[in-house]
C-alpha cells in the first residue's frame, strides 16, 4: 500500500515539475533578448510597476540582481508573484516563481553572461558581483515559470 502511495505522489511531484516550464515563444525570446521587464504583486493585490532589468537565463531559471531593500525583492521574499516580459512590455511573458538567492557562486556564474551579453559589464559595471552577495548589498533573484501562469 505504502509502496503504491510513494509511486502516485512520485508520479505527481514529476508531472507538476514538468508542467512547469518555459512556454516555447517565451524560451526563445530569453535567449536572444537583453531584458526582461518585471513587475510584482504588491499587498493589496495590484501589480507594481514594470521595471526593465538585466538577466541570465539557463534553460530552466532566469537570474538577476536587485538591492534586498527593493520593493520588488521583499515582494518575491514574502511570495509575491513575479510578473515577467520578455525584450519589452509587450513581449512575450509568464508568471514565475520567485526565490531569494544568497550564493556568490551564483553571482561568479552569472558575471560572464553578463559580460557576453551587455558591453558595459565587460568594463567592469553593473555585473554581479560575489563580494556585493557576500556583504548583503546585492541578492540574486532566480525565476521559475508557474504552471498555469
Amino acid at each position: 500500500m505504502w509502496t503504491l502511495l510513494a509511486w502516485i505522489i512520485l508520479a505527481f511531484a514529476v508531472t507538476a515539475v514538468s508542467a512547469a516550464q518555459f512556454a516555447p515563444d517565451v524560451q526563445q525570446a530569453l535567449q536572444t533578448s537583453k531584458q526582461l521587464y518585471v513587475a510584482t504583486r504588491r499587498a493589496d493585490g495590484s501589480n507594481s510597476s514594470i521595471a526593465p532589468i538585466w538577466f541570465m537565463f539557463d534553460g530552466d531559471a532566469v537570474y538577476f540582481t536587485t538591492t534586498p531593500d527593493s520593493h520588488k525583492a521583499k515582494r518575491i521574499a514574502k511570495g509575491s508573484p513575479v510578473l515577467v516580459w520578455v525584450g519589452s512590455s509587450q513581449g512575450p511573458h509568464f508568471v514565475g516563481h520567485g526565490e531569494i538567492v544568497r550564493d556568490p557562486a551564483q553571482a561568479d556564474r552569472m558575471a560572464p553572461v553578463y559580460d557576453q551579453k551587455y558591453w558595459i559589464s565587460w568594463l567592469g559595471f553593473f555585473r554581479p558581483r560575489a563580494d556585493r552577495i557576500r556583504d548583503g548589498s546585492t541578492v540574486i533573484v532566480r525565476v521559475t515559470p508557474v504552471a498555469g501562469g
